[in-house]
């Protein structure tokens, strides 16, 4: 199978892979550096996307998406990391955790309410899951939503939530009588607040809060399908979630990887240019062939997954690989800079910041561990 072939299947994805890139490099790079010194989202930008049509990439044409594949996500979050991984994380939290779930888990009622001002950007979402005593543990989330004539009162925290500085409207999961259940709540649900900013190492081009539920009141017809239907809406958005965030990573190494192959023709050492030696030679050589293994990975990957489709070993290990090589990538190319690496004047020390989290966030490496090792042994019971 040739290049363009696994990671640019078609013309459409050919047509949004150079309209994205060229959106990056004239609109996302100019402004990567100087929103992750304030600590803000760009919201302007955010929603500059949602008239280049990306914010509901994977919804229908019918509902106003670009009726798109979960490749083409991925490319979208390839190209965007090259620049600026904190507002791709900003993105990802709106048009996946939010517009992708929220159309696979809604009513036309409810699509008829929120899909427009979330795929235009006028509206940005998010989705709350992780809770001060319960992250990996989501069964042991303690939000919980009880009914009160027409309406659902919820109590709980969420926490590190991307968006929820600014976010209008986020999808909760709170446990109903022991079930886990989705819920749609609006900022202006009576009861419901968010906590200041939580500062943050990288992806600062993203923020993050707390979102504070004190007998939040929230319209019965925001309930998103069933009472106990919330770990379906969760399991299923999570390997486009995380596999997302793995392309994250692979965009973060291809930005290091050219960081990397330029620096060493440019910079001199010894009277000669510094990739003439062997210990430069190894970071370059084996940064491209890890990340390079790692697109294959994730792209391939893409194709399994759908709304109607189990992949979650694969979307697990695309994550569990790719993370970790953008962090590699990432500290070869500041090794290969060296004291200026280090200096924020180049973007090479807010990408290895920004590439630690992908780690962590949407499961962490531990949790991937143990996801693929109780799915194979399904497979191959003794």
């Amino acid at each position: 199978m040739s290049y363009d072939a696994l990671f640019t299947p078609s013309e459409e994805h050919a047509a949004l892979r150079e309209m994205v890139a060229e959106f990056t490099r004239n609109e996302i790079e100019p402004q990567a550096a100087a929103f992750d010194e304030k600590g803000e989202l760009n919201v302007d930008l955010l929603r500059q996307a949602g008239e280049l049509g990306l914010l509901g990439v994977t919804i229908p044409e019918e509902y106003g998406g670009a009726g798109m594949d979960t490749t083409a996500a991925v490319i979208i979050h390839h190209e965007m990391s090259k620049s600026d991984p904190g507002f791709t994380l900003a993105y990802l939290a709106h048009s996946m955790l939010f517009v992708n779930n929220f159309f696979n888990s809604s009513n036309d009622e409810q699509r008829g309410r929120y899909l427009d001002k979330v795929i235009s950007g006028e509206w940005i979402g998010g989705m709350g899951m992780t809770e001060p005593g319960a992250g990996t543990d989501v069964l042991g989330m303690s939000t919980t939503a009880v009914r009160d004539g027409d309406d659902w009162i919820l109590n709980g925290t969420k926490t590190y939530i991307t968006n929820g500085c600014e976010g209008h409207v986020f999808i909760v999961y709170a446990q109903v009588d022991g079930q886990i259940t989705s819920f749609i709540v609006d900022r202006d649900c009576p009861g419901f607040s968010t906590s200041q900013h939580i500062e943050k190492l990288g992806m600062r081009g993203s923020t993050m809060s707390e979102l504070i539920m004190e007998n939040c009141r929230v319209p019965g017809a925001n309930l998103l399908g069933e009472v106990g239907g919330g770990v379906t809406h969760m399991m299923r958005n999570l390997e486009i979630e995380r596999l997302t965030l793995a392309a994250m990573s692979i965009g973060i190494g291809d930005r290091c990887v050219e960081i990397m192959i330029r620096h060493g023709q440019e910079r001199r050492a010894f009277g000669q240019p510094i990739n003439r030696f062997g210990q430069i030679q190894r970071y370059i050589a084996e940064g491209y062939a890890a990340n390079e293994a790692a697109k294959c990975l994730v792209y391939k990957t893409a194709r399994e997954v759908s709304a109607n489709t189990n992949a979650r070993i694969n979307s697990d290990a695309a994550k569990l690989f790719a993370a970790p090589v953008g962090k590699m990538c990432a500290d070869y190319a500041m090794q290969v800079m060296g004291g200026s690496g280090y200096c924020r004047e180049y973007p090479v020390e807010r990408l290895w910041r920004d590439a630690k989290l992908l780690e962590i966030g949407g499961g962490t490496l531990e949790a991937h561990h143990k996801n693929i090792t109780k799915d194979l042994a399904k497979l191959h019971k003794l």
